[in-house]
């Protein structure tokens, strides 16, 4: 057994491969399972972006995956899949059909275009090198790949927010593994779990923290939001044998991981959306209420992880401090 890195390059069968483009904050990161890979897929926000989501229905045709597409671009970086498609193809990758192989690249994306220039997005060219970079070693976190230009704690307003990113983490149990990839670009705060202390999210006029569940709750007017604008996503694998129904179920579980450290969460401008992928590698039955359990701790820890790895980003005369940065002296 490989020397664990707890994240979710612990699931034996999957790599995890970065793009982050160097000309302003955005990128892509791509969830590989080149032997194939069950999948199912939860969408709970309101505004989501993806891309082939409808195959992972449980009672439809296609029974594997080979890869799966986060990205930033907005609808725009839904085009990055056509690089992970040719990548894999080039590989010799993707579903067997007469005289062809299709890779199947389900995708979703969240919204950074209000970071930089907005006319660069994750292309195919950034899908094909997120894929050439992919391996099993324990993947960047923070401002890098989908996270690349995420934020968090827009509810009053962009210059109030907080550099969101992306984490990972891995949880065992037995002889199972699940773990998680989050791209966490909230509406919300981000909060511990453990102690519900805000690490990150809207700020006030002295650079505290604003509490946004409680300011809503007292009364106070969210700002000009506009749909689509947010969302948080990721993608839960294990090493267990599931169906599409199971895998379909642990994404839906996998967002209680969202819900215990994002607030709100699953609003009408998020498009909060994960994938779950099962890649068989342990032939026992699945203790399936123990692997739900294991996937939304793994998606909280890598929530978690997103904004503390996250650093502070500038762009024009706007700041959006980092956990990190906000909290030190």
């Amino acid at each position: 057994m490989s020397t664990p890195t707890d994240s979710l390059c612990d699931v034996a069968g999957i790599e995890v491969g970065h793009f982050t483009d160097p000309r302003r904050p955005t990128g892509c990161t791509v969830v590989m399972a080149r032997e194939g890979a069950v999948g199912g897929v939860d969408v709970r926000g309101a505004a989501p972006g993806t891309r082939e989501t409808d195959l992972l229905e449980p009672g439809n045709t296609v029974q594997t995956v080979h890869a799966v597409l986060l990205s930033g671009g907005s609808a725009w970086g839904l085009d990055a899949a056509g690089g992970v498609m040719r990548w894999l193809d080039e590989h010799g990758i993707g579903l067997a059909v007469g005289p062809a192989r299709v890779p199947i690249v389900p995708a979703a994306v969240l919204f950074d275009l209000h970071v930089g220039d907005a006319r660069i997005r994750p292309d195919a060219a950034a899908g094909y090198a997120a894929c050439a970079a992919a391996s099993r070693q324990a993947p960047a976190q923070g401002n890098v790949g989908a996270g690349a230009g995420a934020t968090v704690g827009k509810m009053f307003g962009m210059a109030g927010a907080m550099k969101g990113g992306i984490g990972s983490a891995s949880v065992r149990v037995g002889d199972f593994t699940v773990g998680a990839i989050v791209a966490c670009n909230a509406l919300g705060d981000v909060v511990d779990p453990g102690t519900g202390r805000i690490l990150a999210g809207a700020r006030q006029s002295d650079n505290t923290l604003a509490d946004t569940t409680a300011q809503l709750l007292a009364g106070r007017t969210p700002g000009q939001i506009l749909p689509g604008t947010q969302t948080t996503i990721g993608l839960i694998a294990t090493d267990a044998t599931l169906d599409k129904a199971q895998a379909r179920r642990l994404a839906q579980v996998g967002h209680d991981g969202l819900a215990r450290c994002i607030q709100p969460v699953h609003t009408t401008s998020d498009g909060d959306t994960l994938f779950a992928l099962a890649t068989g590698r342990v032939a026992t039955p699945p203790p399936m209420t123990v692997l739900c359990v294991m996937a939304a701790e793994a998606v909280a820890r890598a929530t978690v992880r997103a904004v503390l790895s996250a650093s502070t980003m500038k762009n024009g005369g706007l700041e959006w401090p980092a956990a990190a940065d906000l909290a030190a002296p």
